[in-house]
């Protein structure tokens, strides 16, 4: 039967053409023809760009394949387009006729994007350079080598680019594209640290790998944390229903399956459906210092924030997560950040410590128990990711606080620590009574049936 309907198809068209195969399908469809896709038919590009498409098709194939799959493909913005060099840049080149921008920076897409760009110029990636000069920076630069720092630090915090003319940079500066990037333009970052080139992908932006490019490792570890948490697992779960790449991307609407990080910190509510591109606007504490510290307007923030939340979460469970957050953040303050940078301060007025970092063990041990293991505790529990908030936090916290800080500050100055040890945090440190420790003994042996 199949064979013969088949036949009669072949003979449908051959007989009485295109048009009668049509309307067979309309007949068989219920009367409903549905049209043939067509593929969009994309602006015509300058004349300058296609020179450049000419030439780069062969020279840099792969370039031009993504920008074929790129938005600006779809609408006519071609090589010339982004690459025709600003009055005043400095970092341009003569190529084959044109005044070629070296580097595309934001002052360039923001021709275009210009919300976006402003927002950006205000958000703390725009001065992630900044650290230069900081302790970060001296352990990189001085304790490390400088060397390291190229390839390192200044390529997610940025660098200085210094341009030498004639299509050619000082090596120790570029290749580069760090969020805070300090351009030959004096304009700050590099759009392409999250979109791309040439593809220029909000798809890509919005994945958390992107973001996790950066914010990893000991000292700053949030794609850890939300791989960890119950949004990152939801993600990697359901990541084809996300819909990255529409041109909207509100949550609730365009998608409602998972949160990822431009959905807590960038994207769009229904109530506010624009997103912004300065990443701080939502964060109500500092979590980053010795001791945390609250936000400018951190009240306005947090309610920013909360707008969020309150797109998947009930009212109580958002406020009693934010109650958490709170209690964790100033345990962390109270109890350990604020005694360990009471005593170093002394320490140093006391002369029992140099002004030169990293050149004691105590030094390493307080910079590694609040840049390294009390930001992973403090993140942890701003972002739900249990383990990271006790085991790579709390506990390395705690440890290295009672077992190196507390007695390497003693060495150096005897006594130091007698009000920290007498305080009610501390009072464990007297020793357990013999109720509490047969308590313990009692629950192990009942636990384990020993």
């Amino acid at each position: 039967m199949r064979t013969r309907r088949f036949f009669i198809g072949i003979c449908t068209v051959l007989f009485l053409g295109v048009p009668a195969l049509k309307a067979q399908a309309a007949k068989h469809s219920g009367g409903m023809l549905h049209a043939v896709r067509q593929s969009p038919v994309r602006p015509p590009v300058s004349a300058e760009g296609q020179a450049c498409l000419d030439c780069h098709a062969s020279t840099t194939p792969a370039l031009v394949e993504q920008w074929k799959e790129s938005e600006h493909y779809k609408k006519g913005v071609d090589c010339y387009s982004c690459h025709k060099a600003n009055a005043g840049d400095p970092a341009t080149v003569d190529h084959y006729g044109q005044k070629i921008a070296v580097i595309v920076t934001p002052r360039y897409c923001g021709n275009c994007h210009a919300r976006e760009t402003d927002q950006y110029e205000h958000s703390r990636h725009a001065r992630a350079a900044q650290f230069i000069g900081s302790l970060d920076n001296v352990l990189g630069e001085v304790v490390e080598g400088a060397p390291a720092v190229q390839s390192e630090c200044r390529q997610c915090h940025g660098s200085t680019v210094r341009y030498l003319g004639d299509g050619k940079f000082d090596s120790t500066t570029w290749p580069n594209s760090g969020v805070g990037r300090v351009n030959p333009d004096g304009s700050l970052g590099s759009c392409a640290s999250c979109h791309g080139r040439h593809s220029f992908s909000v798809a890509q932006a919005r994945d958390p790998q992107t973001c996790g490019k950066c914010h990893m490792g000991p000292d700053h570890p949030q794609i850890e944390i939300y791989n960890e948490s119950m949004h990152g697992i939801l993600y990697k779960a359901n990541r084809d229903k996300m819909n990255l790449g529409s041109k909207t991307w509100i949550v609730g609407k365009d998608y409602a399956a998972a949160p990822t990080c431009v959905t807590c910190h960038m994207g769009g509510t229904p109530d506010h459906p624009e997103s912004t591109h300065d990443t701080g606007t939502r964060l109500s504490w500092t979590l980053r210092p010795a001791v945390s510290i609250h936000q400018q307007d951190w009240e306005k923030k947090r309610a920013a924030m909360q707008e969020v939340c309150l797109n998947c979460h009930a009212s109580g469970l958002v406020n009693n997560f934010y109650k958490q957050f709170d209690d964790t953040v100033n345990l962390y303050n109270t109890k350990y950040g604020e005694p360990a940078a009471a005593i170093m301060k002394k320490l140093a007025e006391t002369k029992a410590i140099t002004a030169t970092p990293f050149d004691a063990p105590i030094k390493w041990d307080y910079f590694e128990m609040w840049h390294h293991e009390g930001r992973a505790a403090r993140m942890g529990s701003a972002m739900n990711g249990p383990d990271y908030t006790q085991w790579h936090g709390f506990y390395e916290v705690a440890k290295d606080f009672y077992t190196k800080f507390i007695p390497e500050a003693d060495r150096l100055s005897p006594g130091i620590t007698r009000d920290l040890r007498n305080s009610p945090d501390n009072i464990w440190l007297k020793g357990l009574t013999k109720e509490q420790i047969q308590q313990e003994l009692d629950y192990y042996k009942k636990r384990y049936n020993q």
